[in-house]
């Protein structure tokens, strides 16, 4: 059996919920993910922006009704190491013969 290597990036299980998140919609708005996650302001911006250094996703920030808002989209980068975390999860999982 061969174990392939998980992703860094993707095996923090908050970074991971984001992109799984962003999976769904492809872009979300950092309240929106806050509340899914529930995690604290500071440490899912600190998680979105190792996310975003590795060129998994794109922040925009806008104003919207006068109020800063902030919106995170996946980035086909992003969506392949998804794809490639999966699989390489699936080689740690058993598999039962028929």
């Amino acid at each position: 059996m061969e174990f392939k290597d998980l992703d860094p990036i993707l095996h923090s299980q908050l970074r991971l919920a984001v992109i799984s998140l962003l999976m769904q919609q492809q872009e979300a708005e950092f309240t929106f993910i806050r509340e899914k996650t529930n995690a604290t302001a500071g440490n899912l911006s600190v998680q979105i922006n190792k996310l975003r250094e590795a060129g998994y996703i794109e922040v925009h920030k806008q104003f919207h009704n006068n109020y800063p808002q902030t919106v995170c989209r996946l980035t086909p980068t992003g969506e392949a190491a998804f794809h490639q975390y999966v699989s390489a999860l699936q080689s740690y999982l058993p598999i039962k013969q028929p």
